[in-house]
């Protein structure tokens, strides 16, 4: 099984960095693969890379020093390339390494808490590495350029409707394409597109959760449950929602308001609600739609919340059968229809 988990790998990587990255050592540009070999699925992606990049500097991340590691990164030259294959988070004290990259104009790939994700979904994983430009970059910029000029939002399943008005805030891609702008790179697997409501005042209505982030960062799988919002905030729930849930409403109400910010629409369609990665922040790449819970998302401005101050980002996965923008669907039945 393994074998054949490493030929996808190969075959996705190198997609990945020749399609979406744009890496091309023939011209000069140096690679750096940093890798541990704390964990399975590590050892196959770095087996991955060897054959992808087979000119790169591969260096175990155990066995160098703080300093000796950042003499690695400050040696590369802008556009270079940086790989980060690791089975929980490298850490180099308060040092934040993909920060630095990105500050040194270096191209960076990261794969991170691979340990989170079982051994019977590595196939997922893998397969969650592939990279389709023609569905990433047209499927998801149509989907971007429909949420960009969206006036009324509704997300529909049997019996409840979720109703955001008054616009969304300028949507923003995780595809592959890097054109134009400023950081080449990130996290992966990669497939989405986000916005948040312009006013939470006007969001209200209920949606039906599935699923939620855990405070140990993996997915809970639930039976599906209501949630009310009433002026961007969740507001009730129904009598089936779990104690988790309500213990984690409850933390939010000590310390910030239970908003929902995020409105997230996945695009990587090889993780479903059947077959899907337990790790967080790669499920939520899932084929479908998510939303946060809690005043914690950095990436846009509002008055009345502090960034820094901000606690709480729990991620939430409704059912939806269908979802409008001014009253034409883009999703529905699983197909994105933009």
């Amino acid at each position: 099984m393994q074998a054949t988990l490493l030929s996808y790998a190969i075959q996705n990587i190198g997609d990945i960095v020749k399609l979406a990255i744009q890496h091309d050592l023939a011209s000069g540009e140096s690679a750096l693969v940093l890798y541990d070999t704390d964990y399975g699925l590590t050892n196959i992606l770095t087996e991955a890379y060897r054959a992808v990049l087979p000119r790169a500097n591969f260096v175990n991340f155990s066995e160098v020093t703080k300093e000796e590691a950042i003499a690695l990164f400050d040696a590369l030259q802008p556009r270079d390339l940086v790989v980060l294959i690791q089975t929980s988070s490298f850490r180099l004290d308060d040092f934040r390494i993909r920060l630095h990259l990105f500050k040194q104009k270096l191209k960076v790939i990261e794969h991170n808490h691979l340990y989170r994700n079982t051994e019977d979904v590595w196939d997922v994983y893998i397969h969650s590495l592939a990279y389709d430009p023609s569905w990433y970059r047209d499927v998801g910029r149509k989907l971007q350029a429909k949420l960009a000029q969206a006036e009324i939002l509704r997300i529909e399943a049997p019996g409840v409707t979720l109703t955001v008005e008054g616009g969304l805030e300028s949507p923003k891609p995780n595809l592959g394409d890097y054109t134009g702008m400023e950081n080449i790179g990130g996290t992966f697997p990669i497939g989405e597109v986000f916005t948040e409501a312009k006013d939470f005042t006007k969001m209200n209505g209920s949606f039906v959760v599935y699923a939620f982030a855990g405070p140990d960062f993996t997915v809970k799988m639930l039976d599906p449950f209501r949630v009310d919002v009433t002026a961007g905030m969740v507001t009730g729930w129904g009598d089936n929602a779990p104690k988790d849930f309500v213990d984690i409403v409850a933390s939010i109400k000590e310390n910030e308001r239970p908003l929902i910010r995020e409105i997230g629409f996945g695009l990587n369609r090889a993780i479903t609600r059947d077959r899907y990665l337990q790790d967080i922040t790669a499920f939520e790449r899932i084929h479908g739609m998510h939303l946060s819970m809690g005043e914690k998302h950095s990436v846009y401005k509002k008055d009345g919340i502090v960034t820094h101050k901000a606690r709480f980002h729990v991620d939430l996965f409704p059912l939806v059968t269908r979802t409008t923008v001014d009253g034409v669907t883009i999703f529905e039945n699983d197909v994105y229809a933009v």
